[in-house]
């Protein structure tokens, strides 16, 4: 097993990126970080270092635990790094997939079926809507 590797050959290996090209183009794009500094493709890694991978809205942060000699397959990854990335970065990608699902692209048109019924059920679900039958005043 090698002892050293290049940021873009790890990456890669570790599959984070679906080739080796585009592990290449994000160091390049400025969205590889070791220690908080950017890299080039050709920087060499080894066991411990710190990486950050920026992919918006997140920066995602892994340590670096053995060096593998070829591309992994997606079990053995965890031997491989580890994510050390923090709980509140999650949970904002958390909050903004949930904001994804519930925007509506503008100028789609109409809603289809599926989407109408879980609008409705949206709407028919929520406690401050009041019923026919209930009035305004206050008792």
């Amino acid at each position: 097993m090698p002892m050293d590797t290049r940021i873009d050959k790890f990456l890669w290996s570790v599959r984070l990126f679906k080739t080796r090209t585009q592990a290449a183009e994000a160091c390049k794009k400025g969205r590889v970080l070791i220690g908080g500094a950017l890299v080039k493709a050709s920087h060499v890694i080894k066991a411990g270092d710190i990486i950050g991978i920026k992919r918006p809205p997140i920066t995602y942060v892994f340590r670096v635990l053995d060096i593998p000699s070829s591309r992994l397959g997606a079990k053995l990854v965890e031997h491989y790094m580890q994510n050390i990335t923090s709980a509140d970065q999650i949970a904002l990608l958390d909050i903004i997939k949930v904001d994804k699902q519930n925007q509506r692209a503008k100028g789609l048109g109409r809603p289809t079926k599926k989407e109408r019924r879980h609008i409705d059920n949206l709407i028919n679900n929520q406690p401050y809507f009041i019923d026919e039958d209930e009035s305004w005043e206050v008792e």
